[in-house]
């Protein structure tokens, strides 16, 4: 249940994130796309280093920030390559 709830925070992290680096984003597919491998990876991250803020509340903070930051980095790389 945390990993579905890490996923969705995350996917809602990579479209928030593309709201507030409107340069960096990748449309609302993609922010949701890449926010949603990042949401994973952030829950993941943080129960590994075993940062576990109360299950529930963890896994939304953690999804929320790993999606978010995941769609800004490859945001930055894709634009960069555009240049």
């Amino acid at each position: 249940m945390e990993i579905i709830i890490g996923l969705l925070s995350g996917a809602v992290g990579g479209n928030l994130a593309g709201a507030l680096l409107k340069k960096f984003s990748m449309g609302t597919l993609w922010n949701s796309v890449v926010g949603i491998l990042g949401g994973g990876l952030g829950a993941q991250i943080l129960g590994m280093l075993g940062l576990d803020i109360s299950g529930i509340i963890g896994s939304i903070a953690g999804g929320t920030v790993g999606g978010g930051a995941l769609m800004a980095i490859i945001g930055v790389i894709k634009s960069a390559m555009n240049k």
